[in-house]
């Protein structure tokens, strides 16, 4: 996948989302408002520049983002250009990461990863979000299970599963099995819901997505927290 073109475009559509009202609530981010969303991302864009710049994570800072639309429309992009600009090197090139490969690669996927899920938290804090691309979204399910719960294990928030469940995405054919051996259950859904669900956009148990096997037990699988 071509994450700087997916970043990118995300970036993009995150931005033009703060020409709506600022003191919306984000309906999954705690009581944040869209300008607080705004601050964490532009935040976010320029850890992740440190990161790479100057290996390591200690750059985190909300408070840099402007209160006035203006201002912080400006600064948000300037912070967007400058994320953009420190990954359009070599993935290979090595970075500082909370978690392997610390490699500027983790953070290409992660950022769009993180950008795609903050953008459709701020498109439906003011309205109907824009449908995510499939293959991005596929990819962010991946990325639940190869990376955040594993994430989750090492932090001591989560325990490793005890039994497997099958994931299945209907538009992308992608697969997923979390969990060791023959899966108790699989659920199948379009992997922008899937992604949703996992993320806690929607609820496990959501009409959306279709379940066989023992539903109750791979909701209990799926319970994790999967993810922060």
């Amino acid at each position: 996948m071509d994450y700087l073109v997916d970043l990118r475009r995300e970036l993009d559509a995150f931005g033009a989302s703060l020409d709506g009202d600022l003191s919306a609530p984000v309906e999954h981010c705690g009581d944040w408002t869209l300008a607080e969303l705004a601050a964490h991302m532009g935040a976010g864009n320029l850890w992740v520049v440190a990161a790479v710049r100057e290996g390591h994570g200690d750059s985190y800072d909300e408070g840099a983002a402007p209160r006035d639309r203006a201002g912080l429309k400006a600064w948000y992009a300037g912070t967007a250009d400058a994320l953009v600009e420190a990954l359009s090197v070599d993935p290979s090139t090595a970075a500082w990461t909370f978690q392997e490969p610390h490699t500027v690669g983790f953070w290409r996927r992660r950022r769009a990863q993180e950008t795609l899920m903050h953008r459709w938290d701020a498109e439906h804090a003011l309205g109907p979000a824009t449908p995510m691309d499939a293959a991005l979204a596929a990819d962010g399910v991946a990325e639940v299970f190869d990376t955040m719960a594993h994430r989750m294990i090492s932090r001591g928030a989560a325990k490793y599963p005890e039994r497997a469940v099958r994931v299945t995405a209907t538009d992308s054919g992608g697969s997923w099995t979390y969990g060791p051996g023959e899966p108790i259950a699989e659920l199948s859904g379009t992997a922008e819901d899937l992604l949703l669900m996992l993320w806690g956009r929607k609820p496990r148990d959501t009409g959306s997505v279709t379940w066989s096997g023992d539903r109750q037990a791979g909701l209990g699988v799926l319970a994790g927290p999967l993810v922060p």
